[in-house]
């Protein structure tokens, strides 16, 4: 297999609107890459010029140690799985699985042995003789997966490729993607629009807006230490609740001041925030880290009303108002909770997360255990 660097990757499209904006990513040998972001943010556009599909306007793109730049897509040794498939409808599943290698004129057994190997990997062996339309979207998906493993090249690539199918089925599909890059050790790229898959699949995630990269690092290290507000919001499902706060000294401690609640907060923590006593700034926590209280009356209590339930099974998903803002917890399914009625909450302080108001970024922020968790 093989490394994958972008140095400086732009791309530039009519109007010199920049989709790609100096990307700078090194994909390591066998890693399992994630490019996560919202629509328009840039991530397929890069794959695309990874794959050879999109010209790059600037800055240089290295596969296994050589500038690929100007390689044609079938010169670069890589593989491509497509959101829609991309399916030969007139064509069975062991043709459709083959045809890459057919004009690529490999010998009729090396072929038969690779489609073989591959269907067997992917469970689909009884499906060879059958045309896609008589495939369910998980089987077309696991034929389209097929055709790229018959390839066995240096670099795969995912382009959303379980958007199309149902709920239950994307959650089986991720686990045998990320079981397959085990089995293959295969350095994979893989783009998705969905924090989930990026959490659950990637060694390493890349996340993207308005084609500028906003972090990268492992999964943990950007949920427990997000560089910026953006980055906060978008990793985490439910996403980090997130409130403005005025910064004052009271009696010498350093709180936060939201309206409805006052929050102290102590140690390091406290000397990092104190530079902006007399300020407001964006205060985070997640929904996991605000510990429900039966009673009011804690340090730190936070008095909000039940606005809704959703019930989940394993836990509850709480939507509650303050004075100015909106905030969902996680709860324990025992407790009984009713539209209307109040609710007491004392956050985790200190996993709590607070970023400048002016430019987004965190504050105290640990880019060394960012990038090491």
């Amino acid at each position: 297999m093989a490394e994958v660097v972008l140095k400086n990757i732009t791309k530039l499209y009519e109007g010199d609107v920049k989709a790609v904006d100096s990307v700078n990513i090194h994909i390591n040998d066998k890693e399992f890459c994630v490019f996560v972001g919202p629509s328009g943010c840039g991530k397929t556009t890069t794959l695309r010029m990874i794959a050879g599909l999109e010209d790059i306007s600037g800055g240089e793109l290295y596969i296994d140690g050589k500038v690929v730049n100007d390689l044609a897509p079938k010169d670069r040794d890589i593989a491509m799985v497509f959101q829609n498939y991309a399916l030969y409808p007139h064509m069975t599943v062991f043709e459709n699985m083959a045809f890459g290698l057919r004009i690529r004129k490999y010998p009729q057994q090396e072929i038969q042995n690779r489609v073989k190997e591959a269907a067997q990997i992917l469970d689909i062996e009884a499906l060879l003789d059958r045309k896609p339309k008589a495939l369910s979207g998980g089987q077309r998906q696991r034929v389209a997966v097929g055709r790229a493993i018959v390839r066995k090249p240096k670099v795969f690539l995912f382009d959303e490729p379980l958007s199309n199918l149902d709920a239950k089925l994307r959650v089986q599909m991720r686990a045998e993607i990320s079981a397959l890059h085990t089995r293959l050790q295969a350095t994979m790229i893989y783009v998705t629009h969905d924090q989930v898959e990026a959490m659950t699949m990637g060694d390493k995630i890349v996340v993207l807006k308005d084609g500028l990269i906003q972090q990268i690092g492992t999964p943990l290290g950007l949920y427990n230490h997000p560089i910026n507000r953006f980055v906060a919001g978008f990793i985490g499902s439910p996403p980090m609740n997130i409130m403005t706060v005025d910064v004052v000294d009271k009696n010498g401690k350093v709180t936060l001041e939201e309206g409805s609640f006052s929050l102290t907060v102590e140690g390091a923590q406290a000397e990092g925030l104190r530079p902006y006593v007399g300020k407001q700034i964006l205060f985070g926590i997640r929904p996991e880290n605000l510990m429900y209280q039966p009673q009011a009356g804690a340090k730190n209590n936070m008095s909000t009303n039940i606005e809704v339930v959703e019930p989940l099974g394993a836990e509850i998903h709480l939507y509650v108002g303050t004075q100015n803002h909106q905030m969902v917890a996680t709860v324990d399914p025992n407790y009984q909770f009713h539209v209307g009625d109040v609710a007491h909450f004392v956050p985790n302080i200190e996993k709590a997360h607070f970023f400048d108001m002016d430019t987004e970024k965190a504050i105290m922020f640990n880019e060394e255990a960012a990038r090491t968790l």
